[in-house]
């Protein structure tokens, strides 16, 4: 929203940058989330000790979906490996690794039911916290947008139209935010 003050506009610059950020950050959350088909998102958080420096393995290997259920890992520098296995073991994936001494294989098992279930669950406890930081953005919005009126730098109601616009901005974000939930929802839950 542009206007005449040019603090107002700060205000939403900030306010939409946050919502943004937030957003981001869900969709990367979402990323990772494993839905029963090979994903290499899976691995972004996953790092590497390559030569003393914690490095993500995109960073040093190939990586590949062959099949449905399945990641394949090939190291450019076959010597490391042993050092990919262990970082994939040290995780919270929940995959052991098969290697060949030279290629790096991730074979996803069928989920049940009741795990399913439960990362719907998890992915939903997502939705909520990005709601939340989200909320707080629009509050920290509101409270900027107080101060511009306690310092008689807009009216009440100039104010009151902008407090609509922050409502409708976080409105719009929540939409977003619940139809990326749906459709990670039916990811997790096709078989």
């Amino acid at each position: 929203m542009i206007t005449n003050n040019e603090n107002v506009d700060l205000v939403f610059e900030t306010y939409k940058e946050e919502l943004e950020k937030a957003i981001k950050h869900y969709e990367g959350e979402l990323a990772a989330v494993r839905a029963g088909r090979a994903n290499p998102h899976i691995l972004d958080k996953i790092l590497v000790d390559y030569y003393g420096t914690p490095t993500p393995i995109q960073h040093m290997a190939n990586v590949s979906v062959p099949e449905a259920r399945q990641i394949m890992i090939s190291p450019w520098d076959v010597s490391n490996v042993k050092n990919i296995v262990k970082a994939i073991m040290a995780s919270d994936l929940g995959i052991t690794p098969t290697d060949d001494g030279r290629i790096i294989r991730l074979n996803f098992p069928m989920l049940t039911e009741e795990r399913r279930r439960e990362l719907v669950k998890n992915t939903r406890k997502l939705v909520e916290d990005t709601k939340v930081v989200c909320r707080n953005a629009r509050r920290d919005a509101m409270d900027e947008l107080k101060k511009l009126k306690n310092d008689s730098e807009i009216t009440e109601d100039e104010k009151a139209t902008y407090d609509k616009e922050v409502q409708k901005m976080l409105d719009e974000s929540c939409v977003k935010i619940d139809k990326m939930m749906e459709e990670k929802e039916k990811e997790i839950m096709q078989v």
